[in-house]
């Protein structure tokens, strides 16, 4: 098919790049507009901020003049990497005015009528669609991801769902990436774990459950977190103890990890990987690597699977942050919508 132009809100950010170089060479999409703020609007990409990742800015976007966050002009779709503390109203704005927004903030994720899409879980939550643009009276829509910890957490659990998951606890390790930039301050992450991550374990808890439930009604299940800033420079890792309450055997989780596929993988979407999840019978698996490439980092790694004397089991689940966690699970969240007609 002719590929769809996009937009990209907040585009000269660190999550703005990961979409620009996730989205490099995608078949569907093409970058062809830049929002930004004020005093970046009107500038060239290449004088508007400085590239963060490794390489040099990628030429189709460095010539590119970076607009105000405004619909006017602006694609029918648009991935949203805006700061918090300003994606509500323009969000808003760009639904209003009639354009799809998939977005990776935390602003909209737990509004009752706005889908919060992991694809290989709930992409039957695209439902909620309709009743959104009912109540507040637009033509576009807004959609969102998940925190990067809840992606990890919830796809390592979404094969289990169906033994009962009646408890959680998970503990996080999550890369100094993950705080954008410039990050965390050397002085404090250097040889050292940064026990807070504001709001962090609360959009964890609530998140999974809505991830793991219905359209309507949130998993019944009691979620506890406990989020931690670690010293590596990508990827999250969460060790998490589960209570059942069919109690499956050890055998019985792994052949559910190893097995899981949806519909990502069944209508072969551009970004899914061919197995989202990847069991390692090793005790000592390794990390990540910085430079994963495109379908590891659209994985989740789950190991260490082992009795838990205080719950039923126990397993570490490991994801890419910014791939899987951020740019890769929204693009994959928009092809999931071109396969259901929501994009034409």
């Amino acid at each position: 098919m002719q590929p769809i132009e996009i937009g990209i809100l907040g585009g000269t950010g660190m999550v703005g790049q990961h979409f620009i170089r996730f989205l490099q060479g995608h078949p569907w999409f093409k970058v062809s507009w830049l929002g930004a703020s004020d005093r970046s609007a009107g500038k060239k990409m290449s004088e508007a901020t400085a590239w963060r990742l490794d390489g040099d800015m990628p030429s189709s976007v460095a010539n590119m003049t970076v607009s105000e966050c405004k619909p006017r002009n602006a694609p029918q779709l648009v991935f949203s990497a805006m700061d918090a503390s300003v994606a509500t109203e323009i969000e808003r704005d760009f639904a209003q005015a009639g354009h799809i927004v998939v977005s990776n903030s935390r602003n909209h994720r737990m509004e009752a009528d706005v889908p919060l899409i992991v694809p290989e879980i709930n992409a039957d939550h695209l439902s909620l669609i309709p009743q959104q643009q009912k109540n507040r009276g637009w033509k576009g829509m807004i959609v969102t991801n998940p925190n990067c910890s809840t992606i990890v957490l919830t796809l390592a659990l979404a094969p289990l769902k169906k033994f009962g998951i009646t408890r959680v606890l998970a503990a996080t390790m999550q890369a100094v990436s993950g705080a954008g930039y410039p990050g965390v301050a050397s002085m404090d992450i250097v040889a050292n774990v940064v026990p807070f991550i504001g709001s962090e374990e609360e959009k964890m808890q609530q998140e999974t459950q809505k991830i793991l439930g219905n359209a309507s009604t949130p998993l019944a299940a009691r979620v506890s977190a406990h989020c931690n800033r670690v010293p590596v420079v990508d990827g999250h890792t969460v060790a998490t103890s589960v209570e059942f309450s069919d109690k499956p055997s050890m055998e019985d989780v792994q052949t559910a990890l190893e097995g899981f596929r949806s519909i990502p993988q069944e209508r072969n979407l551009p970004s899914a990987p061919a197995k989202p999840i990847i069991y390692m019978p090793q005790a000592d698996r390794p990390q990540p690597r910085r430079d994963a490439a495109r379908e590891n980092g659209m994985v989740v790694f789950v190991g260490r699977l082992r009795a838990c004397p205080v719950l039923d089991l126990k397993f570490v689940a490991c994801g890419h942050n910014t791939i899987r966690g951020a740019a890769g699970a929204a693009v994959l969240n928009a092809e999931l919508m071109v396969s259901e007609g929501l994009l034409k």
